[in-house]
């Protein structure tokens, strides 16, 4: 019985595939994206990066996975309009947008770099009603320097 099957599979014509019919069969394959369920966290810390070019601000819990993050580059400015105050305090207040499904309530706050927008960032931060615990300069700042140049003999 198993024979007659393999021979008659075996003496089909092979089906002609156009491209009206591949296009049909991957709309018709859904794909489907994987929710994941936003956890509540109710104590974090907030990265404030804010370099010559660039704001940058990142939300994260306490072990230091990042919940929420965003810059100026996102947000939609270019070039030199990334590096201004108004630009750090649009991309705080994008992230405090995101941040209220999430249910934080504590934040530390951590600054790093000497730019424009870290100020207003920090105003915005403060203007938004969260229970700031601290707020810590973590600028790195060179001590020691480089080894002198030797003198020049002449």
């Amino acid at each position: 019985m198993s024979e007659e099957i393999i021979k008659t599979e075996l003496s089909a014509e092979p089906v002609a595939q156009t491209a009206e019919s591949v296009v049909d069969v991957s709309s018709k394959i859904k794909t489907s994206k994987k929710k994941r369920s936003k956890a509540k966290v109710t104590k974090g810390k907030i990265y404030i990066n804010s370099s010559y070019n660039n704001t940058i601000v990142s939300v994260t819990d306490l072990a230091g996975n990042v919940l929420i993050w965003s810059s100026a580059g996102k947000i939609g400015f270019k070039g030199s309009k990334k590096s201004t105050p108004y630009a750090g305090q649009r991309t705080m207040e994008d992230v405090l947008f995101r941040l209220k499904e999430r249910g934080l309530g504590e934040i530390d706050v951590l600054i790093k770099g000497i730019g424009s927008g870290r100020e207003s960032a920090v105003r915005a931060l403060q203007g938004s009603g969260l229970n700031i615990l601290s707020i810590k300069d973590q600028t790195p700042i060179p001590h020691g320097g480089v080894r002198p140049k030797k003198p020049r003999r002449v």
